[in-house]
């Protein structure tokens, strides 16, 4: 097979230094990213690791002839279970309706599907396979309806995070309880109450740990060893860290994920995002003030391992840029088969700069605008393989300003309707109706149509 005519080359957490990537096969880049737990809208911090994730692969894929993605659904989690009795639903309505917005939510973004898309309830089996080889080999031990993971068994625990189990333990927030060998096991498995979600096992009807789920779900689509693990940082501990330790102990002589990708968090006006603190936003939320896409730039304006901060002036400043570049498409229409210059190529390939990329992004800019249709045209196919340029100037104007508008209208209509001021609810009704804008209202939600 021929060689990639570029070298990607990676930050790698585990050994916390930039490293040439190597796949296993080159014929067949795997690569696991961990997916939401369903039981809440998506927030835009959850977004920036899925965003990483898809810059990635459609990176791999220009390089590459094949790449299998997976990310996985959490849909049992003891959150799950709270929420869908503070909201009076089943569980599985509750997982249906969260799992259906999340879809929309990123698509809305312009993130491609994985390839595969496992759902943890479908995958109890592989768990438990996995759970009974932990015990046999002394991995694991059970205690009080429990099995638990012993720490103390792993050689290399700690590794990927970079401390010592005791350090690890330092400040976490690790599960007291006196059944426990070691505080820091944790539970692969654990009782079910009969109003909890439960399956049958050798342990007694009961449900999975969160960690063990990733580890069975990645080894039953990707193998015991396989390219790229990804999420936030905030996932190295406990959760990745816990995935590589039991998966390594399940499968001696295995190297699990052999690179490991971590964006930094997302902040919002300099702080953590937080709903007490009230600058928590929903992904539907922000695209009721912007375009999609301008917040998928906004995102990539910042390297992946780089703190990035979102503000409404950020969000804004996004958009005008977009705008200077759709006119520029507009002044002159790209051809189909525009080249993508290597200063673009050669910065994604140096672990994912997509700012650096963007820069490259305006000199080409300024060219279209002088009616250079070359430039036109690679502008247009840089920004296709990050994503971003996929609409029409006509269509990318439109929906920057009436469509947003209206958008933002409905959504304002919808909390009135939440709240019970149907006065305000029916006014913005016919505010709209005479703009030509015919709503529908179903149980997903509220559609809209011009007459």
């Amino acid at each position: 097979m021929a060689t990639p005519p570029y070298s990607l080359s990676l930050h790698d957490s585990h050994t916390r230094q930039k490293q040439v990537f190597t796949p296993l096969d080159p014929a067949n880049v795997s690569v696991y990213y961990c997916g939401p737990t369903v039981y809440d809208a998506v927030h835009i911090g959850n977004l920036r690791a899925m965003l990483s994730a898809d810059i990635l692969v459609r990176l791999l894929r220009r390089l590459y002839p094949l790449v299998t993605f997976v990310r996985n659904i959490t849909d049992v989690d003891d959150k799950i279970t709270a929420r869908a009795q503070q909201n009076g639903e089943d569980i599985a309505s509750l997982t249906a309706r969260t799992t259906a917005a999340f879809h929309e939510d990123v698509a809305a973004l312009g993130v491609l599907p994985p390839d595969i898309e496992p759902r943890a309830t479908q995958h109890i089996d592989d768990m438990l396979t996995m759970i009974g080889q932990l015990v046999a080999s002394n991995h694991a031990y059970e205690a009080e309806g429990h099995v638990l993971f012993a720490v103390d068994r792993c050689a290399s625990y700690g590794s990927l995070s970079g401390r010592s189990p005791d350090d690890l333990l330092a400040g976490a927030r690790v599960e007291v309880a006196p059944y426990k060998r070691h505080p820091g096991d944790f539970v692969l498995w654990k009782p079910s109450t009969p109003e909890q979600p439960g399956w049958e096992s050798p342990y007694g009807r009961g449900r999975p740990g969160w960690h063990i789920e990733c580890s069975a779900m990645s080894q039953r689509y990707l193998g015991a060893s396989f390219d790229i693990h990804g999420g936030g940082d905030d996932l190295m501990f406990p959760h990745h860290e816990n995935e590589r330790a039991q998966s390594l102990c399940c499968h001696p002589g295995s190297s699990f994920a052999r690179y490991w990708l971590h964006n930094a968090m997302l902040l919002s006006n300099g702080e953590k995002m937080s709903k007490s603190l009230g600058n928590f936003f929903t992904i539907r939320e922000v695209l009721t003030r912007a375009p999609a896409e301008a917040l998928r730039f906004l995102i990539l304006s910042a390297h992946y391992r780089s703190v990035l901060d979102f503000t409404w002036e950020k969000l804004e400043e996004a958009k005008r840029i977009l705008d200077r570049f759709y006119r520029a498409l507009e002044k002159t229409p790209p051809a189909d088969n525009g080249t993508v210059p290597d200063t673009f190529m050669q910065a994604l390939c140096d672990d994912m700069n997509t700012p650096l990329a963007l820069s490259s992004l305006h000199p080409l800019a300024d060219a279209a605008l002088a009616g250079d249709r070359e430039a036109a045209s690679s502008l247009r196919a840089c920004g296709n393989l990050i994503g971003l340029l996929d609409n029409t100037p006509e269509g990318w104007f439109r929906s920057g300003s009436d469509d947003v508008a209206i958008d933002a209208l409905i959504a304002q209509r919808a909390v009135a309707k939440k709240t019970r001021d149907f006065a305000l609810a029916d006014s913005i009704r016919a505010q709209l109706a005479e703009q030509g804008i015919i709503l529908e209202d179903t149980a997903q939600g509220t559609s809209w149509r011009r007459a």
